[in-house]
């Protein structure tokens, strides 16, 4: 089956890729994905070029597959740096390679959009070939969902990868009292004081969804935003102007909690909502305040959620630190098809280790969580 490339997401109209998701994950949103290119944080510069591909059966969209072709591996959260290293020591060419996935979002969910399952099938089918035929090294689809775990299982040369994350879950709490109830009454003071702290230095919150927002407080949040990595001294993924079409593009999916100091904005973090989850994705503050980090992360959001009555917070990826806050060990799966046949069976054989590792490491790390024994 001959696959369709389209290498900019605002050449197709946005209701014929809406059309295909099948829930309500804001990260596959036209308007979402098309906020990233046009804004200019997707390119030839940032080392990411759209290559979406597309099965088109008799002039109407049937299946796509969003993706992107590479010539690094940086804001995949998913790492394969040590591959690349050992196709370079060996005088094999590992990039560019083809990547399906949300850029710079480590959140699980559909990959593969189909109107018929049929029709998703057929073009992860041809993919290998596409692979080939433009000179690909491999093939990747991270962060993947159940359904598409389930398909990818069954389909030969795919590898399967795990990792692990921490996510918190809504278990009907009336407040956030009612979470901390729950708790160990060591665990429980320990965030109590972490607030009481945050709340000693006279800083206040505030929730805004994206219409709510000001050109000024979006200057605000993307100084907060480039400054996490400006001290890492690192680049910003995303350009300023992304920020403001997503908030024209869609934006009662987005919220943005402000902390204010004597009326003064001093902090903030930047989250997406859909599908009755929370999914924090940006934090920033332009000072050092104890405790803040913590209390605008993931308190507020807690708070969001139970008062909003979401099931789910996904406050992104890595950190163990949130095991001791609530936040639980979630495997995640991601999926690799590499061409050369000796790259193949030395990373398979890895997977196969790291698998059990990881498995092992998620059991182990539910000994943390800081809940009582059921009684």
């Amino acid at each position: 089956m001959p696959l369709h490339v389209l290498q900019s997401l605002s050449s197709l109209p946005a209701a014929d890729w809406d059309a295909l998701l099948t829930e309500a994950s804001p990260f596959l949103r036209h308007a979402f994905l098309s906020a990233l290119e046009d804004s200019g944080s997707l390119g030839p510069q940032s080392g990411w070029r759209a290559e979406h591909l597309l099965h088109i059966e008799d002039g109407q969209l049937r299946a796509a597959l969003p993706g992107y072709r590479k010539w690094h591996s940086y804001g995949e959260y998913v790492f394969d740096h040590s591959w690349a290293d050992a196709c370079r020591r060996a005088g094999i060419d590992y990039y560019p390679k083809l990547l399906c996935a949300v850029p710079f979002s480590p959140v699980s969910g559909p990959r593969l959009l189909a109107a018929e399952p049929a029709d998703g099938v057929a073009l992860l089918q041809a993919l290998p070939s596409y692979l080939q035929a433009e000179g690909l090294s491999s093939g990747h689809i991270n962060f993947t969902d159940p359904a598409l775990d389930q398909l990818m299982a069954s389909q030969e040369g795919w590898m399967e990868r795990l990792g692990c994350q921490y996510h918190w879950h809504n278990r009907g709490y009336r407040d956030f009292q009612d979470f901390l109830d729950t708790l160990t009454s060591r665990k429980r003071k320990q965030m109590r004081k972490e607030r009481e702290q945050v709340l000693g230095q006279g800083i206040a919150f505030e929730w805004r969804e994206g219409q709510q927002m000001s050109e000024a407080l979006w200057d605000f949040v993307y100084a907060c935003y480039a400054n996490t990595y400006a001290v890492r001294r690192q680049a910003p993924y995303l350009t300023r102007a992304f920020f403001s079409l997503l908030a024209e593009r869609m934006p009662e999916a987005i919220r943005v909690v402000l902390a204010y100091q004597a009326g003064t904005p001093v902090a903030m973090a930047f989250s997406l909502v859909g599908g009755g989850s929370l999914y924090g994705r940006y934090w920033g503050c332009l000072a050092e305040y104890d405790r803040l980090h913590f209390e605008t992360c993931f308190y507020q959001g807690m708070d969001f959620a139970i008062s909003h009555g979401l099931q789910r917070f996904d406050a992104g990826a890595q950190g163990e630190h949130k095991l001791i806050r609530g936040f639980e060990p979630v495997i995640t799966r991601s999926w690799h098809y590499l061409l050369h046949p000796g790259l193949r069976a030395a990373v398979s054989d890895f997977l196969e280790q790291e698998r059990s590792g990881v498995q092992a490491y998620a059991i182990d790390a539910r000994e943390s969580l800081p809940y009582r024994a059921p009684q």
